[in-house]
């Protein structure tokens, strides 16, 4: 019997992805284990590994196609001993499972009428299968009627197909559709999020603001899938996380000898160049991450069953990225030298921006760390990403005076400031979290020890 290949969940929340590449053609043999297609999502692009042995009978959804929702067949695989030919005919459904709804049925019937009266409350999901509106999206499978040209235009220019009107034939998307939308002519307002997510609402509608400004002085940069996602997350972040906010200055001289004279020392490659070269983040991670364990209580996630208390300190760190930004994890940060964590860093950082990164090394994480000094920022309010329950903002290095028994001097003064879920750390919890971190930056030899 023919296998279905489905989109995979590459990720816990994905729902969608792209599907960017086949790597494998129709008629070729698979065994389990070989890469057959690159899948992208909002963050990163993954490849997707064949779990079977057989030969690709049929590629349902071609390279290139955007929002393919997870579950959905992309190819048929024959199994051995089977007609290729036969096989790859009609793909089976996927397989789905089974849910306490009465009648289910295999097959699609046909919706039966509804008396008038009989109106569905507006809380009540909607059947499988509903009446779709007229224009591009109305084919059952939430696919989207274009041409190939149309697709790969809209994917250069990063468009949503969703969100152009169709003037082809029965609302097909055509060229000049996608050429329309890039002026903002003929583009959809943006979806209405699904029940039960936080509402993206703006004060002013797209067509308020856009009618304060004169046509022709501007142009429309569609969103892509990474900046939605941001907003969707932040936004919810601020709407059901109570943040509080604590700031302190750290005096950093000592920290920066130690960095020189570690830096200066560090042994050298076949090339005479150094093995590592230390950053101030560096530090910074490691002193968060020992922070978190002389501090456990806020080394947690708040649940509504209960708190999450992690043993280990995995210190989310912001990298930017065209597009957006991210947060790889240096896991158990308490038990790496600086060295590999600077290592580590770099790599992700490298791989975070070529969206090479896999789930599992950004998604989690106990805090995290967001580091705008290389920028001249003196100091800022981060925005705390779930499941943590703290954010560290950094700001740059800078001297300024103090004042030491009674003398004015000038020191290297950085300001942090520590957001905290006031549901998961109270206020003086957070003031203990942030006071042990000063201690540690300080204090650079006490992360040594």
């Amino acid at each position: 019997m023919p296998i279905n290949i489905l989109m995979p969940a590459l990720s816990p929340t994905m729902e969608k992805g792209n599907l960017a590449k086949w790597l494998k053609k129709e008629g070729d043999k698979v065994k389990s284990g070989d890469v057959i297609a690159e899948i992208e999502t909002d963050k990163a692009t993954m490849e997707v590994e064949a779990v079977d042995e057989g030969t690709i009978a049929k590629i349902v959804v071609p390279e290139g196609t955007q929002d393919v929702a997870v579950n959905d067949v992309i190819a048929v695989l024959a199994g051995d001993g089977e007609d290729v030919k036969s096989a790859g005919a009609t793909p089976q459904p996927p397989k789905v499972e089974a849910k306490p709804e009465p009648k289910a049925e295999t097959k699609a019937e046909a919706p039966k009428p509804q008396p008038a009266a009989a109106k569905a409350p507006a809380s009540v999901s909607t059947p499988p299968i509903q009446a779709k509106p007229a224009g591009p999206q109305a084919n059952g499978h939430d696919r989207i009627f274009s041409s190939p040209l149309a697709r790969r235009l809209a994917k250069e220019a990063g468009i949503e197909l969703g969100r152009i009107s169709g003037t082809g034939p029965h609302g097909r998307i055509v060229a000049h559709d996608v050429e329309e939308a890039k002026s903002g002519k003929g583009l959809k307002a943006p979806a209405a999020a699904p029940a039960g997510s936080p509402a993206l609402a703006p004060s002013m509608s797209d067509q308020q603001i856009l009618a304060l400004f004169e046509p022709g002085s501007y142009e429309i940069v569609p969103h892509d899938g990474m900046r939605r996602t941001i907003a969707q997350r932040l936004t919810a972040s601020v709407q059901t996380i109570p943040h509080f906010y604590l700031t302190i200055d750290c005096d950093i001289g000592k920290l920066l000898a130690a960095r020189e004279d570690i830096n200066a020392s560090a042994p050298k490659d076949a090339e005479k160049k150094p093995l590592y070269k230390l950053s101030v983040n560096d530090f910074v991670i490691k002193a968060m991450a020992i922070a978190l364990q002389r501090i456990p209580n806020c080394n947690v996630s708040w649940t509504e069953g209960g708190m999450v208390k992690h043993k280990n300190s995995d210190i989310g760190v912001a990298v930017a990225m065209p597009g957006g930004l991210i947060t790889p994890i240096i896991r158990k940060a308490e038990t790496k030298s600086l060295s590999t964590i600077s290592a580590e860093m770099k790599d992700f950082a490298t791989r975070a921006r070529s969206r090479k990164l896999k789930p599992e090394e950004y998604q989690g994480g106990t805090t995290a760390v967001s580091n705008l000094g290389m920028y001249g920022i003196k100091d800022f309010t981060a925005v705390i990403n779930p499941p943590h329950a703290t954010i560290l903002a950094v700001g740059t290095s800078e001297e300024r005076p103090v004042v030491r028994s009674g003398k004015i001097e000038i020191a290297h003064i950085m300001s942090v400031t520590l957001s905290c879920d006031h549901r998961a750390v109270d206020g003086a919890l957070g003031a203990e979290l942030i006071g042990a971190f000063r201690l540690l930056i300080e204090n650079p030899v006490m992360m040594m020890v």
